[in-house]
């Protein structure tokens, strides 16, 4: 009786054990707009890391006291949330970030539970520069980051999708990405031609501008008008001058004519 009492009590701790709930919150890609409320503390990871799995008791043992220093103590799987690994542009694993109202910096100090707990209850974080806005993870750049992860794993798993289960050889999943960028291509260069022409017109297919139709002020009609007389009267001098040089030029021409005459009809006469 007394082995199978014993037996029952260590059964019990061992689904109390095994039901325990973890301390650690799990972060995706949905949910790290929570992060711009509160007091945070991110560990980003992957399951294959070594290091990362050397760590985790600690963080475990490090979570049991969020609820007393106020603090959320959270996770992410990079390797299952893309977004948020390139929203926060993790390129060395483990990564710790401490965020608080929106602000994030990133955590380099010794990954023990006793470090942990100075460095939130000692706020130790001030003395860290928190990452400038441009590369914050709420930033449209690192929004566009996030996306292009995103966009990369999708391309994995379509990859993936079309040699195992379809069974195309490699270089044809390779050649159909190839061809879909090509096409996309071509599609995105012909909305980018139809907007610009949209908005900047080409001059050949601008209605013709007729600035004569305008209607001038009183004081640019008299203006034109005065210089419209000034010009007529320009050329009735100049038609003047030219009737004058025309008759003065007929009067010294017309003695050559009359002393011509003579000479030919002596020359006539003599020859008779």
């Amino acid at each position: 009786m007394a082995a199978a009492g014993w037996l029952y009590v260590l059964l019990c701790l061992a689904a109390a054990a095994l039901g325990k709930r973890s301390p650690v919150k799990v972060l995706s890609d949905g949910m790290w707009q929570e992060l711009l409320h509160g007091e945070w503390m991110v560990e980003f990871y992957a399951p294959w890391c070594p290091a990362c799995q050397n760590l985790q008791p600690e963080w475990e043992k490090f979570a049991e006291w969020g609820e007393d220093l106020e603090v959320n103590i959270a996770k992410v799987d990079v390797t299952e949330q893309p977004g948020l690994s390139g929203r926060f542009v993790i390129t060395a694993l483990p990564t710790i970030y401490h965020c608080k109202d929106g602000e994030f910096r990133r955590y380099q100090g010794a990954r023990t539970k006793s470090d942990f707990i100075n460095f939130i209850s000692d706020q130790e974080w001030k003395s860290i520069e928190p990452v400038s806005s441009w590369f914050g993870p709420s930033s449209f750049l690192m929004s566009s980051m996030s996306a292009l992860f995103q966009l990369s794993m999708w391309i994995r798993h379509c990859h993936n999708y079309l040699t195992e289960n379809v069974g195309i050889p490699v270089w044809g999943s390779y050649a159909v990405f190839a061809l879909a960028t090509l096409l996309s291509g071509l599609i995105l260069g012909l909305l980018i031609v139809f907007l610009a022409d949209c908005v900047c017109p080409s001059k050949k297919y601008r209605p013709p501008q007729y600035p004569h139709s305008r209607k001038l002020a009183p004081e640019s009609a008299q203006l034109l008008k005065k210089l419209d007389e000034e010009q007529e009267a320009d050329e009735e001098d100049i038609s003047d001058d030219e009737i004058e040089g025309k008759e003065v030029s007929d009067r010294n021409s017309s003695p050559n004519v009359v002393r011509q005459r003579p000479v030919i009809t002596a020359a006539t006469m003599d020859k008779s």
